[in-house]
């Protein structure tokens, strides 16, 4: 594997304890910030923080560490860093770990551990990190000699940030942390994709000629690729109708003539019926999930696949390609040279099927209407507007509504579905770019998992906006049961929920409510004008459901609307 370094080698001849060597050798790889919460095992690289560079954030919980440290990851390109104590502080990092996993997020969580004669005696606070960690990160490493700390540290950033990128863990012993010695700070080196297959690109643009009705499904690899100005070059030259996956939201604007929406289950329905009717398929960094192809051997029946990734495992796992194009996204497409193909008929069918089934935001009642409350705030907040989304119907909403200007803006949890993402996932977005709008929307479910973190915003008085939609329900379980189990509702009830702005009052933030669709114009205004944090506490119909909808085990074909 070909390697390109990224920071020169710095000499370190004077004695430093373990733990002063692990935070030099972060500061070496370029680290600004990091989030954490301190404890026994890992209290003396706490100690050696006081003398770093690098800001440090006391969230709440280790769990808001990881999913801050993910968002920032999204934001930056660069692997966010997130560390804990032993015993408890480890586990509750796993569930941000897995989140990263899942999304492919370059992650480095750092854990301590028990000193090394205590591993395996059951001592205090003491698990098996290394062994939890496996199924949910591309490596685990244990540290047992002081020496191998910067050698260690180099070599997860390598590993987080190269090829398909995901967290790495170490786990680091006290002892390892106390003890002195002298080492170099070695070169970061980074992995560089493998060339492409010359042949394959030639047979691609051969394909796209030959098409009468090519697709672009994009996928949340672009914007892990860099490529996505690749992407938005491509289309441009080739004039191909797009549709995007959750994650890949923003590779072209959302308003992007040529961009048709999100599809799969809660896609928008032009997006799914161009994708049942298209006869070439152009996969870019996309997967075939689940919830993107419905019923997969009904999911694009016409179409041929071109499926290009770094990733050469996720190439025909669930659907069989015609042309596999493995490497640098952007090198890929930058090399396609098919002209624009002769789709002119195509590109009209298209374009109806989104006129046909555009939005209609003129919804009964005088109550907050959500999608048309999204979507006045996005395009109100412009192209420094960033949504951290929790999961659940706000989620889906958020994805179908509002306007985004780059994938950036768009930070969700995708395959792991987590909620209590979104506080803490602004607060990683809003301090990895100071100067964009950023804008949790949660719900009354997805809130109360971190609302410890309203603490965090006020202690660092971090200007992030919040808009909560309060249901009373678990929205979406409510809208399957509903939908699926014949009504019987069960555990969805939310109706003893607090005050949400009085609670986030008693944090210090700025807070208010509204309920009435003539209040949101203004209450819109409020927020994005607000200096500091503040939070938006928005009531909304218990009864409202996310439309359309693909049901479950049936093909995109399928999909159903409003009954």
């Amino acid at each position: 594997m070909k390697t390109e370094t990224v920071t020169a080698p710095q000499k370190q001849t004077t004695q430093l304890s373990g733990a002063q060597l692990l935070v030099r050798a972060l500061e070496a790889q370029g680290v600004t910030t990091v989030f954490g919460y301190p404890g026994g095992a890992i209290m003396p690289v706490y100690d050696a923080l006081t003398d770093s560079t690098m800001k440090h954030i006391l969230t709440r919980h280790e769990q808001g560490a990881a999913l801050a440290a993910d968002a920032w990851a999204r934001m930056t390109g660069r692997a966010g860093v997130c560390m804990a104590t032993s015993g408890p502080g480890a586990t509750n990092l796993l569930t941000g770990i897995a989140n990263a996993y899942m999304d492919s997020v370059p992650m480095v969580a750092i854990t301590g551990q028990v000193a090394t004669h205590f591993m395996g005696t059951d001592a205090f606070q003491e698990v098996d990190i290394f062994g939890m960690s496996m199924p949910v990160v591309k490596h685990s490493f244990i540290i047992r000699k002081t020496e191998d700390i910067p050698h260690i540290i180099a070599e997860a950033f390598r590993i987080a940030e190269s090829g398909r990128p995901g967290p790495v863990l170490i786990d680091v012993p006290k002892d390892v942390t106390v003890k002195k010695a002298a080492v170099d700070l070695p070169s970061y080196e980074r992995d560089v994709p493998p060339a492409h297959d010359a042949d394959a690109v030639k047979k691609t643009a051969e394909m796209i000629r030959a098409a009468k009705k090519p697709l672009l499904y994009m996928g949340g690899g672009i914007a892990i690729a860099g490529a996505v100005d690749a992407v938005r070059d491509f289309a441009g030259r080739t004039g191909i109708p797009a549709v995007s996956t959750l994650k890949a939201l923003g590779v072209l604007p959302t308003d992007h003539p040529q961009f048709l929406g999100m599809l799969g289950m809660h896609g928008l329905k032009a997006a799914n019926m161009a994708v049942q009717k298209c006869d070439l398929l152009i996969v870019c960094g996309a997967r075939f999930d689940d919830r993107v192809t419905g019923k997969l051997d009904t999911f694009a029946p016409h179409a041929r696949v071109v499926h290009m990734d770094i990733d050469p495992a996720e190439v025909g796992k669930l659907r069989a390609a015609d042309i596999s194009l493995i490497g640098g996204m952007a090198d890929i497409l930058n090399a396609i040279d098919c002209g624009r193909p002769d789709i002119a008929a195509w590109t009209e069918q298209v374009a109806s099927l989104k006129k046909e089934h555009a939005w209609n935001y003129n919804a009964p009642g005088d109550g907050v209407y959500a999608p048309a409350m999204l979507k006045e705030l996005s395009e109100k907040a412009g192209d420094k507007f960033v949504a951290t989304c929790d999961v659940g119907q706000h989620q889906m909403w958020v994805a179908q509504h509002c306007r985004f200007s780059r994938p950036e803006a768009h930070l969700t949890s995708g395959g792991l579905g987590t909620m209590g993402y979104g506080l803490p996932a602004g607060i990683g977005a809003k301090l990895s770019e100071p100067d964009t709008t950023v804008v949790t929307v949660s719900g009354d479910g997805s809130i109360m998992m971190n609302i410890q973190e309203l603490a965090t915003l006020k202690r660092y008085d971090i200007p992030l906006k919040i808009v909560l939609f309060d249901n009373a329900r678990l929205g979406m379980v409510r809208q399957w049961q509903e939908l699926f189990f014949d009504g019987n509702f069960s555990e969805v009830d939310l109706s003893d929920n607090p005050d949400f702005a009085a609670v986030a009052r008693a944090f210090g933030v700025e807070a208010f409510t509204i309920e009435k669709r003539s209040e949101v114009s203004s209450a819109i205004d409020r927020l994005l004008a607000a200096k500091g944090p503040i939070f938006l506490h928005v009531k909304i119909d218990p009864a409202k459901n996310v439309w359309p909808l693909v049901p479950p085990g049936k093909s995109n074909a399928d999909m159903i609307d409003e009954v």
